[in-house]
């Protein structure tokens, strides 16, 4: 208890008989204090004494990356619609550059009295970011859900589309088609699902017996720029098809084939990951993989709702079958 006094008191800046005022009940202390005091309990881990508790508000976190890529807005929509109909409100976190962490929202939902928090494309995902947040919400005992793959030991639930099927359609659709020199353009190295996709394509590339070169991968970050850098130092080395991480890495594979004065998918194929919105209206229309997030949405509410109601929830992995969208930026190689 004494060592739980001087922890928070050192936190809030403020005295241990400060803190032992507000644990208690007691007066003389101002409501601003009081509310740095619990928020400090929330976000270091302990539990609030039982007549400071109260009920949590019926609000879900939903904390993802930024708004850019169309794939979370749609997420968002998802969800949000299947908790308004459970009864729950949905809180949009989304980080930028410069702003809000991810921690920080974590802080400030704990502050509002989250019932949960559902959590898409996040520092999970990187192997060398800083996950103590995430610890945070398990030590609290917070109902919480990831989707897409995470590192190990979290110990929370998962929601994911399956990675090591996605590849092996696309490398089984580029195949037929006579590419051999397929190139990826994935995201960060330390990057969980970008890691899947890697490991996925070296063992199918070479049960097909086509060459796993490590000059025909490129990471980097997920965006349109990141995919042109990446692929304008793919097709010098040969590559006659790009596998992408996403969608709007395969939008910058796309404009760095016509930089280079290629053309998709007469020079160059191109396939992209996801099948957010409009893809099918680029020109050409993107080969994309499809990540079933309506299934995938309504399955992360299910589970997030069962634990909020008290239920258990295995801290597992569920996989969900993505599907090869072909459209018109693959095409036979012919050379």
């Amino acid at each position: 208890m004494t060592r739980r006094l001087a922890e928070v008191a050192r936190q809030v800046g403020v005295s241990e008989a400060t803190v032992s005022r507000v644990l208690n009940g007691r007066s003389g202390v101002s409501a601003s204090t009081r509310a740095a005091v619990l928020t400090a309990l929330d976000v270091m881990g302990y539990e609030r004494p039982t007549q400071l508790r109260g009920e949590r508000a019926r609000l879900v976190g939903l904390v993802l990356p930024e708004l850019q890529n169309p794939i979370f807005p749609a997420l968002a929509e998802i969800m949000g619609n299947a908790l308004a109909q459970q009864g729950f409100t949905p809180v949009l976190c989304t980080r930028t550059a410069g702003g809000v962490s991810e921690a920080e929202y974590v802080e400030l939902l704990l502050q509002q009295q989250v019932s949960g928090v559902v959590f898409a494309g996040g520092l999970y995902a990187q192997a060398d970011a800083v996950h103590s947040h995430y610890h945070h919400l398990v030590e609290r005992r917070l109902p919480t859900v990831l989707i897409n793959a995470a590192v190990d030991h979290l110990g929370l639930p998962q929601v994911s589309c399956d990675d090591a099927v996605a590849v092996e359609q696309v490398v089984g659709h580029l195949s037929s088609l006579g590419h051999e020199k397929i190139g990826l353009v994935l995201g960060p190295a330390d990057h969980i699902p970008s890691r899947r996709k890697l490991e996925a394509f070296q063992a199918y590339a070479a049960k097909l017996g086509l060459p796993v070169l490590d000059e025909l991968v490129e990471h980097g970050m997920f965006s349109i720029e990141g995919g042109h850098a990446a692929a304008a130092r793919l097709y010098p080395r040969g590559a006659t098809a790009v596998l992408c991480a996403s969608d709007l890495l395969a939008l910058g594979a796309v404009r760095a084939a016509r930089r280079q004065g290629l053309s998709v998918p007469e020079d160059v194929s191109v396939v992209g990951y996801d099948d957010s919105a409009l893809m099918n209206c680029t020109d050409p229309p993107l080969t994309t993989t499809r990540q079933p997030i309506e299934a995938m949405g309504r399955a992360v509410v299910e589970l997030l709702v069962k634990r909020i109601n008290g239920g258990e929830v295995a801290a597992e992995e569920l996989l969900f079958a993505p599907e090869l969208v072909v459209r018109g930026s693959t095409a036979r190689h012919t050379a």
